[in-house]
């Protein structure tokens, strides 16, 4: 852990990691846990998890020369398997998760802007990455609760806001991470060269674009091709 930054804070990202897999494996529950493809994507992120730990701790991702650099390790891997999830389980796995767990999920996105804003008072990421800068985030976690109650109240699921709002909020997180990226203290650095982003290389902020992230970006997707193919089918 970061020495100059408070418990509280890293507290705070580690129960808000667990809140996060506890939703996805809560929706995996829900609707496929005895499918082949559940029981791989359960171990591999519970291994993620502690894989990704075990090298933080010891400092591995702080290493930023050379190209790729190692950041690139935490989120490649699990871009990986969205991607061949999306290739082999679409109809075992993606169709069969409950839209109203995965539209719930993204509550957990105002403890991380909250964890973010922390981070940069204590000069850890530059202020463009926080609600006082460029990240509009944290609109997702709040319309979350309220889309959920508007477009699930009834029996048929409002399914045009959801679209609206799912492309809205991966266009949200599309853009924290591409100046999260570009704010890293590596060869390709962009900004923040005053204060770069160098809080999500110790843990246990790792686990932000290690894990956090690629859940965020999967729900999405799978949410948004739930509802597509819905549509399409009952024309």
């Amino acid at each position: 852990m970061i020495e100059n930054v408070p418990y509280y804070v890293s507290t705070t990202f580690i129960l808000t990691t667990f809140l996060t897999i506890g939703f996805f494996f809560y929706a995996i529950k829900k609707s496929v846990v005895k499918t082949n493809s559940a029981k791989i994507i359960v171990f591999l992120v519970g291994f993620w998890l502690i894989f990704t730990a075990v090298l933080g701790t010891g400092g591995f991702y702080l290493t930023t020369t050379g190209f790729p650099p190692r950041f690139a390790l935490l989120p490649v891997p699990p871009l990986i398997l969205i991607i061949l999830i999306f290739i082999f389980s679409r109809d075992s796995f993606i169709e069969k998760l409950p839209l109203k767990t995965l539209t719930l999920l993204h509550i957990v996105r105002i403890p991380v802007e909250i964890v973010l804003f922390w981070l940069y008072k204590y000069g850890m990421i530059p202020q463009l990455m926080t609600f006082e800068g460029r990240n509009f985030d944290i609109i997702a976690g709040i319309t979350a609760p309220i889309v959920f109650w508007f477009c699930f109240r009834k029996d048929e699921v409002n399914s045009k806001i959801l679209i609206v709002w799912n492309i809205i909020c991966l266009l949200l997180v599309t853009n924290i991470v591409t100046n999260a990226i570009l704010s890293l203290p590596v060869s390709f650095q962009q900004f923040a060269f005053d204060q770069p982003n160098r809080g999500v290389l110790y843990f246990p902020y790792v686990w932000l674009p290690g894990i956090i992230v690629p859940i965020v970006f999967f729900t999405h997707f799978a949410s948004l091709w739930q509802l597509f193919k819905k549509n399409i089918t009952s024309k």
